[in-house]
């Protein structure tokens, strides 16, 4: 949940607005939907705001909109009434603020459905279990009888079918009992010990005690009084960059090298990347229209009451980007950095904002391209470093880092990072357990998955644009193979909406190319699509996480462009039966071949938990790469400058940065990047803290 970083109205901020139609939501337009609302007479004292959402306009009237005229701005809010449990969508047009539909949602009907999770039911969950006599007594005949300080843990039920659940707002609740208060608490799992409450209730619907196992005893903790003196060995490492970054910013509007892009963010998706395009000459060239990751699932694979349940959709349930954190210049951040504000819907519909919630720099990242000449002294070589746009969100005991980054020579890399806490359970000492893993004396972290979806709407030169499959090939020996060296590969189109799976030893991109325009060989322009191809979705397909993230069982999709078709579980997966999302898209159909296509990529990790991840897991990385194939016609980095004035070797002598090597030296390619060697938020100590400019 947000920190308390996270404010109503940040300095000045009132005084933002927004100039373009794709412009990040300001506190005034929250207050203003609010304020619609409130006088259309739709807004009762229980009535709160668990989602809302900027809706982007129809490509076709965005191409069209030319600055100075109105922006068209309107905002979806999802409204539930929590005495009663009654969801609403409503639509304010903020040209003129006024309602323009409301429409009740039938969640207590088939396929159900509930809005994300507010901050306050959290309070409400935790109020009900500690008043509850049946958990009272299940925590005593544990020996537990300190139960203030418990930590109750309110959790996304998942979806079963259940009398006791469907069409209800449910939310299931674990326990967990640090020794002393400021305890590390994620150690200490009252294991065996489940609630189902009903939030619109405000009641336990069903307890589940299915054993009791003695509570672990661990040193858990992980803060400075408790790790004890830090090592002394490792040397500073700094990055200056003493003329300041080499980006600009207009309000949401980046400026990088030849990239052009808009910066956004959801409370929803998080952060945003619209209309990023390179500019070739005098030409500003599309290559994706829309870019964000919407939805995660972190199913788990253990089959015991207190953990069979788990299948969390961190966005769809939680909302990803009203849980981003207020990053911090020296720990997430450093270097000549740029800062976004965030500003969004608290729960009572009223503007709060995130500080610093997303962090822009620069960062070296080694060798961009290199040649020693035939001499066997000449060299020439050049740098790489690359833009990042990051943000951090934390949804209860996992931290996740969203990172987008742009390089010189076209590419586009997306990291996403797991870090935090992992999710464990209670058990005797020494055990072989078929789902988890002994990560500490009596304490077990069940298998589990961290599946995102990446949304990418691509629109390579226009509109008009393919997909292709492109594996490599093994040619048979003989006629065509008379020395059995010779392999090839195959492109095929997809022509259809549909999903597909990545495969590794075939080496299986995607290209995304477009059907009109070609480069100097005469092929068509293309990015393709790298993935890691990892593992899909572990689970049954018979099983009702299945059904419920169908996005999590192929690595890519293909769909026609809807302008509303954003989230890949659908706008509401909590509690939902499943079938919302991709497979509604995919059946719905439309032009993938020659037309307006969306590529949704799903990626990420299969954690096997290791002694290593605990107290505190370092991060674990997954993601995919974006690079140009035939977009451009040569290496678009030729003209990138030596690097601090000149680097090379001649006649014996290797000189880089002002430093002489010698004959026979060496540069080690470090990338230079502080503690993080994977290059992530790291740069120099330059602008101050302070120094950030909010979404507009």
């Amino acid at each position: 949940m947000p920190d308390a970083t996270h404010t109503h109205g940040a300095r000045d901020s009132h005084v933002l607005e927004a100039t373009h139609p794709l412009d990040g939501l300001t506190p005034t337009e929250i207050d203003r939907v609010r304020a619609a609302l409130d006088t259309a007479g739709e807004l009762l004292p229980d009535t709160r705001f668990p989602l809302q959402l900027l809706v982007d306009p129809p490509k076709a009237a965005l191409a069209a909109w030319q600055p100075g005229q109105p922006l068209g701005r309107r905002v979806l809010s999802t409204l539930l009434d929590t005495e009663t449990g009654r969801v609403r969508e409503a639509l304010v047009a903020l040209d003129d603020d006024r309602v323009e539909s409301i429409v009740v949602l039938p969640t207590a009907e088939p396929p159900y459905g509930q809005p994300p999770y507010l901050l306050e039911e959290y309070e409400t969950v935790d109020a009900v279990v500690k008043a509850d006599a049946g958990w009272r007594r299940a925590m005593e005949a544990r020996g537990l009888d300190e139960m203030d300080r418990a930590l109750v843990v309110p959790l996304a039920p998942g979806q079963f079918g259940e009398a006791d659940e469907v069409g209800k707002r449910m939310m299931r609740s674990l326990t967990f009992m640090p020794p002393r208060e400021g305890d590390n608490p994620w150690s200490f799992p009252v294991e065996g010990l489940v609630l189902m409450v009903d939030v619109t209730g405000r009641r336990v619907a069903k307890l589940v005690d299915e054993r009791q196992v003695p509570m672990p005893d661990l040193d858990a903790n992980y803060d400075d009084a408790s790790v004890g003196e830090r090592r002394t060995s490792l040397k500073p490492l700094e990055i200056t960059m003493p003329e300041g970054p080499s980006f600009s910013v207009d309000g949401a509007a980046v400026e990088w090298e030849q990239w052009r892009f808009r910066v956004g963010f959801s409370m929803r998706e998080g952060l945003v990347l619209h209309q990023l395009g390179w500019q070739d000459g005098d030409e500003l060239r599309p290559v994706l229209h829309r870019a964000s990751v919407p939805e995660m699932v972190v199913p788990y694979g253990d089959t015991t009451e207190t953990r069979r349940w788990i299948s969390y959709f961190d966005a769809g349930e939680y909302n990803l980007g009203k849980n981003a954190n207020a990053l911090q210049l020296g720990c997430d951040c450093l270097g000549a950095i740029h800062y976004f504000d965030a500003h969004l819907a608290a729960d009572t519909g009223e503007s709060i904002t995130i500080p610093r919630a997303v962090c822009m720099h620069e960062e070296d990242y080694g060798v961009l391209w290199k040649h020693r000449e035939l001499d066997g002294e000449t060299v020439h070589g050049r740098r790489s470093r690359r833009l990042v746009i990051s943000y951090f969100a934390t949804v209860g005991n996992y931290d996740y880092g969203f990172f987008w980054y742009l390089y010189l020579d076209g590419s586009i890399q997306f990291e996403a990072k797991a870090t935090g806490i992992v999710f464990a359970g209670a058990d005797l000492p020494g055990l072989e357990l078929p789902h988890a893993t002994e990560i500490a004396p009596a304490l077990y972290a069940p298998i589990h998955q961290h599946i995102f979806c990446a949304r990418l709407d691509f629109d390579i030169d226009g509109t008009d644009n393919y997909v292709d499959q492109v594996d490599l090939v093994r040619i048979p020996m003989g006629e065509a193979n008379p020395w059995g060296n010779a392999f090839g590969y195959r492109r095929d189109r997809i022509g259809e909406a549909s999903g597909l799976e990545g495969d590794g030893a075939l080496g299986r991109t995607w290209h995304v190319g477009s059907s009109s325009r070609t480069n100097a060989v005469g092929r068509p322009t293309e990015y393709q699509l790298i993935p890691e191809a990892r593992a899909t979705l572990m689970a049954d397909p018979a099983s009702t996480v299945w059904d419920r993230a169908t996005f999590a069982t192929k690595h890519l999709w293909v769909t026609a462009h809807q302008d509303d078709d954003l989230f890949p579980a659908g706008r509401y997966p909590n509690q939902h039966s499943g079938g919302a999302g991709l497979p509604a898209s995919v059946e719905a159909g439309g032009a993938v071949d020659g037309g307006d296509v969306v590529v949704w990529h799903s990626f990420g990790l299969t954690h096997i938990p290791r002694p290593e991840d605990w107290p505190i897991m370092p991060v674990d990385y997954s993601g995919f790469w974006v690079k140009p194939y035939g977009f451009l016609d040569r290496n678009p980095a030729l003209d990138v400058p030596e690097a601090h004035g000149g680097c090379g070797c001649a006649a014996g002598a290797c000189t880089c940065a002002g430093h002489d090597h010698g004959s026979g030296g060496h540069e080690h390619d470090s990338h230079q990047q502080g503690g993080d060697e994977r290059g992530g938020h790291e740069g120099h100590h330059g602008h101050d803290g302070d120094d950030h400019v909010a979404i507009r």
